[in-house]
């Protein structure tokens, strides 16, 4: 149902599983990289303690995938990139069938910040929701006070024509448990086709 890869200018998305992704390379990102507590601030998982977290988050991504729930890719960048090959960081979308929607997510290690990486990545992932899938729209999130977050999302929505929706009390809850607000942005099938043509 969803592509196995995709490909931008700059980036290569592979959907993310225990055959496509090196585990201890991937533990060791996920666990202790530099920034990790910068990268885990703001997302709904703490770094992991144990290899065995890491294997579990790529057996569901792949599960998700093969029961088209959704699609979780390992973002890398592309030959001519910093980085070329290297593990990047994670990003794709969950969907809601029966409301015709894809809520995008990413996150990228520290040293991947401020390249433009998270607009690349949206870009292709709305064009495969949209095109591939039929969905009617996009969805992606932050939490209010992830101001980085916010000046990306801003950009590239509405390089793809949507608009803010607004600020949900108490939508998104985190693995410890703790219930957060967050800032909602959205793009249309129609809004992203008048702005992409």
């Amino acid at each position: 149902m969803f592509p196995e890869t995709i490909e931008t200018d700059r980036l290569r998305l592979e959907a993310a599983s225990p055959e496509n992704v090196d585990l201890d390379a991937c533990y060791r990102i996920c666990s202790s990289d530099p920034g990790i507590d910068e990268v885990t601030e703001y997302v709904t998982w703490d770094a992991h303690e144990t290899k065995r977290k890491t294997l579990e988050f790529l057996e569901r991504a792949s599960e998700q995938f093969e029961e088209a729930e959704a699609a979780t890719y390992v973002i890398r960048p592309r030959e001519g990139e910093d980085g070329a090959g290297e593990i990047a960081g994670f990003g794709g979308f969950e969907v809601d069938w029966d409301r015709k929607t894809a809520n995008l997510g990413v996150w990228l290690r520290r040293r991947f910040w401020g390249r433009g990486y998270s607009a690349e990545r949206a870009a292709a992932l709305a064009e495969v929701a949209f095109d591939d899938l039929d969905l009617e729209v996009v969805a992606v999130s932050h939490l209010p006070d992830n101001d980085q977050s916010r000046r990306a999302i801003e950009k590239y929505v509405d390089r793809l024509g949507g608009r803010r929706e607004g600020h949900l009390r108490n939508a998104i809850e985190f693995a410890d448990g703790s219930v957060h607000d967050e800032v909602r942005y959205t793009v249309s099938q129609a809004e992203w086709r008048a702005a992409t043509e």
